[in-house]
């Protein structure tokens, strides 16, 4: 089969896309596939055409967490690895991403969300301590979208709320302010909707109802916090690193799995939409 490797990009993880790249190609090539280097630019959909890829690997993380270009292969009417455009923006989009979350009865954190504009032009710094009343401290504030950590800030007290809230304004219009939930951090790797490597029974039931709520397909993974209550979903990655220091590399091999099967089922998951 002829694969087209989706990789590079220019953001601050081109990196970690571009060693995720060359570990899958070496996958691809000892399963019998021919692949084809593909990196985002403006040509790209020129290059698509004229390779005629019967699937893309979609191994990039800007343009490939957001769903831009799955939107573009789905339009080309290319099959792709992982999750469809829809479930790619939805997660990438925090604020949405916890509405969904709320909605199908997945527990996570109380938030409320602002946008600039309400602190410019409708008083928003007044609503401030109804806002403690609400949430408590300390407080983790959060751009809507944005990698990794990047304008993410969590405050012990209101005299440290306005610095974090500049910070986060300048990655995105929109902040999430969310209730610190305190408890060990979970990174939880799926595949076809399964946890890998054993995970404890409720944590790995939380985010297997996370990955389906937000409509993740193929692979994805599940930040959580294991709070005294019950475990609590963060957010859902859908493009997770595919290095060998990744996450879901490194899950697949405690379940047993090595790299190039992982790479085997993550097709044979693109190609079967109903098993996803």
């Amino acid at each position: 089969m002829r694969i087209a490797v989706l990789k590079g990009g220019d953001s601050l993880e081109r990196g970690v896309s571009l060693r995720s790249a060359a570990r899958v190609e070496l996958a691809l090539a000892e399963l019998g596939h021919e692949t084809v280097a593909v990196e985002p630019g403006p040509r790209l959909v020129g290059r698509l055409r004229h390779e005629r890829p019967d699937l893309a690997f979609v191994a990039l993380r800007a343009g490939g967490e957001d769903g831009t270009v799955q939107e573009l292969l789905e339009i080309l009417e290319i099959p792709i690895t992982g999750s469809p455009a829809g479930a790619c923006a939805r997660c990438a989009d925090r604020i949405f991403a916890k509405h969904e979350l709320r909605a199908a009865g997945v527990p996570t954190p109380d938030w409320f969300a602002l946008r600039e504009t309400a602190f410019r032009e409708f008083g928003a710094a007044d609503a401030l301590g109804e806002l403690e009343q609400k949430l408590g401290f300390p407080l983790v504030i959060k751009p809507s979208h944005g990698g990794s950590a990047l304008g993410v800030e969590v405050v012990d007290s209101w005299f440290e709320v306005p610095e974090a809230l500049i910070s986060a304004f300048g990655y995105d219009e929109r902040v999430l302010l969310e209730r610190f939930a305190a408890g060990a951090e979970l990174k939880l790797s799926l595949l076809g909707g399964e946890v890998l490597g054993g995970a404890e029974t409720a944590a790995g039931g939380v985010a297997g109802a996370a990955y389906k709520a937000l409509g993740c397909a193929g692979f994805a993974r599940v930040t959580l916090i294991d709070a005294a209550d019950g475990p609590l979903a963060i957010e859902v990655d859908p493009a997770p690193d595919l290095s060998e220091a990744g996450e879901l590399s490194r899950a697949a091999e405690t379940a047993g799995i090595g790299f190039v099967r992982l790479i085997e089922r993550i097709v044979e998951l693109a190609l079967n939409p109903a098993a996803r």
